[in-house]
């Protein structure tokens, strides 16, 4: 059984040509539970940055302004996935299996990503020996 659970959220970029990885947090799940909970926080936590609510609070004007017909809308994707029970009971299903999890979605110049994985899977993967590649 899978007790605890590693999750990470980080978004990437382009930066002088490079992919650029910004970490947006860590959490050390206890609990399947707790993990998947983290895991929809941060996706709302996401969506509620990229697409706040003008009425909740004080916003210069044209501060906010909508996004091309062809750029994804990565705040309404992210919300879609946390009310998504199936894909909320598939996440559970692959934890508990010891797979890691990858959420991922993108806008024109960001990439973000949720990542959940067992930590006694990665303690297994640590007592597997290593794959040798001989260099000739």
């Amino acid at each position: 059984m899978h007790d605890e659970f590693l999750c990470h959220v980080t978004a990437y970029g382009t930066c002088d040509g490079r992919r650029i990885g910004v970490p947006l947090g860590t959490y050390r799940a206890p609990t399947l539970a707790l993990a998947l909970w983290w895991l929809r926080d941060r996706a709302i936590w996401i969506a509620e940055r990229l697409d706040p609510q003008p009425e909740g609070a004080p916003f210069p004007p044209n501060a906010l302004v909508p996004v091309g017909d062809s750029v994804a809308d990565v705040p309404a994707l992210l919300r879609a996935w946390c009310a998504d029970v199936g894909q909320q009971e598939l996440v559970a299903d692959e934890l508990t299996n010891g797979r890691l999890v990858r959420v991922a979605t993108h806008d024109d110049t960001t990439e973000y990503e949720l990542l959940a994985e067992s930590v006694d899977a990665l303690r297994m993967q640590r007592t597997v020996p290593p794959l040798v590649v001989p260099v000739a």
